[in-house]
């Protein structure tokens, strides 16, 4: 992030959140950066709490809502 300088405000608030969160295992940003993406590891039973509390903190830090999406891991390949 620093060394490339390819975060900002948007992408470091989200960030900041999710480390401060009990629930988020470890985020970053990702992707090419100038407005990629940030991705969170949160435990499943939090997920709800903690999508309402980062789009709270996010608007009122940036000043408009968060798109959030949900992924699980699958079960990987296998034979058929």
């Amino acid at each position: 992030k620093e060394d490339y300088e390819v975060s900002g405000k948007e992408l470091d608030a989200i960030v900041e959140f999710a480390d401060t969160y009990d629930g988020c295992i470890g985020a970053r940003m990702t992707g090419a950066g100038f407005g990629g993406c940030a991705i969170a590891l949160v435990k499943t039973s939090q997920f709800h709490d903690f999508t309402e509390k980062l789009t709270r903190a996010y608007n009122e830090k940036i000043g408009y809502k968060p798109e959030v999406f949900a992924s699980k891991i699958g079960s990987g390949v296998s034979k058929m």
